[in-house]
């Protein structure tokens, strides 16, 4: 008696063989892309660099720490690059994320590719896999290197640790926004369908996104009250604190709004602040020391953003044709 194979089932040979045609395949697609990305993490590292160097020579001929810095220490340089680095995500998700399926859908190489061996779901992990990780390579060098930078001075740079071109650009912050905005943009070509609209579209819910955010940032960490005597010195632990309000208050503790006894004279000013009985200052505000709690939890909220964006790309990906 004899047997005859009519078949031969699929290898774990074959399934990985398919994965790296697939990978080869993306990599092949967006190599100029690749390219560019590379370069922009590159050249922007080096400038970074440089910019750090340049500012240590100048505190060191200054005598610094030591002696007082000179101000300002930084100029139209810095300025660029912290633009540059709030700009970087928006970037990202107009020139990477919207045109990632959008592209391929327009062009029709999204079905081509899908209706041969490969599945929908695996062109698009591989799709997106190769995207999120491009955007996390260049958006955690620089953010490591500004992040070391801004740390090392911070004391002598002009702008606030609350400010949007430094709590934007350092720590975990500027890799999870960029990667949220990215997210949205390839979500936002999937729906689409046509590159240039979903660019168009990326780019309103970039400035959409960076308005919500900045109203956001103030709330990532609960706030913290200072009371000091009417007349007193501003206690030095409000020099590096971002402060949200002002009031001036009664030994009863009651509050009373900052311009309360703004009287045309000064008799007048005494005469009110003595009436209401007002003998403090009371400041609320956000301490510096809760800027890396606050850094954290943005950028949680922002990578669970991401995390559902790219879940509902694959749902659809896997219920719809592209």
């Amino acid at each position: 008696m004899s047997t005859t194979l009519t078949g031969v089932p699929a290898t774990p040979t074959t399934s990985r063989r398919m994965t790296r045609g697939l990978t080869w395949l993306v990599v092949r697609q967006h190599r100029a892309a690749m390219l560019c990305l590379l370069a922009l993490t590159v050249l922007g590292s080096l400038w970074i660099l440089y910019q750090r160097a340049q500012l240590a020579d100048l505190l060191d001929a200054a005598g610094w720490p030591a002696k007082t810095a000179p101000q300002p220490v930084t100029g139209q340089s810095y300025s660029a690059l912290t633009t540059l680095l709030g700009l970087l995500p928006g970037v990202l998700a107009l020139f990477v994320g919207a045109p990632l399926i959008a592209a391929d859908q327009e062009q029709g190489t999204a079905q081509l590719v899908t209706t041969q061996s490969v599945t929908r779901r695996r062109w698009l992990v591989a799709k997106l896999g190769w995207c999120f990780l491009a955007v996390l390579v260049v958006s955690v060098t620089l953010s490591v290197f500004f992040t070391w930078w801004w740390r090392s001075y911070h004391s002598v740079l002009a702008d606030s640790w609350i400010d949007a071109s430094v709590f934007d650009t350092t720590g975990p912050v500027l890799p999870a926004l960029a990667l949220f905005l990215t997210a949205a943009g390839v979500t936002i070509g999937v729906l689409l369908r046509r590159v240039l609209a979903s660019m168009v579209a990326t780019f309103a819910v970039c400035v959409a996104v960076q308005v919500a955010w900045g109203v956001l940032r103030d709330h990532l960490a609960t706030s913290r009250t200072l009371t000091y005597p009417l007349n007193g010195d501003s206690p030095a632990l409000l020099d590096d604190a971002h402060e949200l309000d002002r009031w001036v208050g009664s030994a009863d503790g009651h509050l009373y709004g900052w311009g309360a006894c703004a009287e045309a004279t000064e008799k007048a000013t005494n005469a009110c602040i003595a009436e209401k009985g007002i003998v403090n200052n009371v400041v609320e505000y956000l301490g510096y020391d809760q800027m890396a709690a606050m850094q954290w939890t943005g950028a949680g909220l922002l990578l669970a953003g991401a995390a559902a964006l790219t879940a509902f790309v694959l749902w659809r990906g896997s219920r719809r044709p592209l």
